[in-house]
């Protein structure tokens, strides 16, 4: 039995994540065993509680196998409460250090790049997940006088850079290109990312096969939209892989066709597994949110507990939905609803 905790949140992902989930359950093979169960925690709660989830809500969620979420976010609740009182805190109690996204074109979907098909964008982004500029370090003082100052501080680790490059070393070792790209700044943070250079070079020496190179985020930022084609496995700190997954998704045509999952490679806590796509409140209850991410983050929670054969028919179903021009959501020019979408999936399987 896989226990599978399931956190719709708020916005699209209560239409969102119901949806995928009809999509996992016929897709696992047939001795897989999967029980959903939902937790009503988000910005809704919050405004009913004062919290975002139950005081013993990570101790209930460590029981589970893994951690299905849809979108957390509500215009009447800062976003800095809604992160850090259950998205981070989560990724962080479970040590959920490796945040993976693929970044890929699917056949059918238009590139809003000129000229560019769905063999030029085939990206991955392993994004350091538990530390870094989301460390929460630093605070503020004389607020709300003009004397108000603000410290932000990052928290970079070699042990916490090279367990993220060691694993976006054995990724981009599996693929055909088996190439590799490090975001960096260290021509301006002298200290965090210097560091970062020396770790994942340390760690590239074990991988004689894969060609790899370091570029500043900024250069990589715009090579992603210039020539997606020449680049394969990114790794990144915390914040630069935030920024460059979004640009990854929408190179890749629309936010809500990407993916993403908070692995804890070791199993020893639940990984979680996610749309990138935010809670959406202005199209929210009509019923039209793409299910496509929600989706295809199953089929990575799937292919975490062991049952790749579910993920690769997941994919294959998307692929064939969205190749052979079947029913789409308005935010890739259709006008079809997100049990639509989910049922053509469901079909394609």
């Amino acid at each position: 039995m896989n226990n599978i905790a399931v956190i719709a949140g708020d916005g699209i992902g209560r239409e969102v994540i119901p949806a995928a989930i009809d999509v996992i359950e016929r897709a696992a093979p047939g001795g897989a065993s999967l029980k959903f169960r939902e937790f009503p925690w988000g910005c809704e709660f919050y405004r009913q509680n004062g919290r975002m989830m139950d005081r013993d809500g990570l101790d209930r969620l460590k029981e589970s196998d893994a951690i299905f979420l849809g979108a957390i976010g509500d215009p009447a609740v800062p976003d800095h409460i809604s992160v850090w009182e259950l998205i981070l805190p989560i990724r962080q109690r479970f040590d959920q250090y490796v945040n993976f996204r693929p970044m890929r074109l699917m056949p059918g979907v238009p590139c809003p790049l000129v000229g560019r098909a769905a063999s030029d964008v085939d990206m991955i982004c392993v994004r350091e997940n538990s530390e870094g500029e989301y460390a929460g370090l630093g605070g503020r003082l004389h607020i709300g006088t003009p004397h108000e100052v603000a410290e932000q501080t990052g928290l970079f680790t070699r042990r916490a850079i090279e367990r993220i490059a060691r694993f976006g070393f054995d990724v981009a070792s599996k693929r055909p290109r088996r190439r590799l790209a490090s975001a960096t700044k260290s021509n301006a943070l002298q200290h965090s990312m210097v560091l970062w250079d020396d770790a994942v070079a340390s760690v590239a020496k074990e991988y004689p096969s894969v060609e790899w190179r370091k570029y500043h985020v900024d250069a990589l930022a715009a090579r992603m939209v210039t020539d997606p084609g020449s680049i394969d496995v990114i790794i990144a700190s915390n914040l630069f892989g935030d920024i460059l997954t979004d640009l990854g998704a929408a190179v890749s045509g629309s936010l809500g066709v990407a993916p993403s999952a908070n692995l804890n490679p070791e199993r020893k806590y639940p990984s979680m597994f996610e749309p990138i796509h935010g809670s959406a409140p202005d199209i929210a209850g009509r019923g039209i949110a793409n299910p496509i991410g929600a989706i295809w983050a199953g089929a990575l929670m799937l292919d975490h507990l062991g049952f790749r054969d579910g993920h690769d028919r997941i994919v294959a179903a998307i692929e064939r939905v969205l190749g052979n021009a079947g029913p789409r959501t308005p935010d890739l020019g259709g006008k079809a609803t997100t049990k639509e979408v989910a049922s053509a999936v469901a079909a394609a399987l």
